[in-house]
């Protein structure tokens, strides 16, 4: 994607699930509209995946390390 934040993405994915619900989008602009929907829910699927691998590895870590009461 080109460098959008997972914030960008989830809000333009929004707009287009939006659109669509109420109807606004063309029959001729659908199907592009459904292909980048795809496209922004994998990016948001993948940002999510990685975000938890690396927040569970910063608490793996912080578990390895004694803690202060515990010298």
């Amino acid at each position: 994607m080109e460098n959008l934040t997972y914030e960008e993405a989830y809000k333009e994915l929004k707009m287009i699930a939006a659109e669509i619900e109420n109807e606004t989008v063309s029959i001729d602009v659908l199907s592009e509209k459904v292909k980048r929907a795809s496209s922004l829910i994998q990016y948001c699927q993948e940002k999510l995946r990685s975000t938890e691998s690396e927040v569970n590895k910063i608490i793996k870590q912080m578990d390895a390390k004694p803690r202060p009461d515990e010298l």
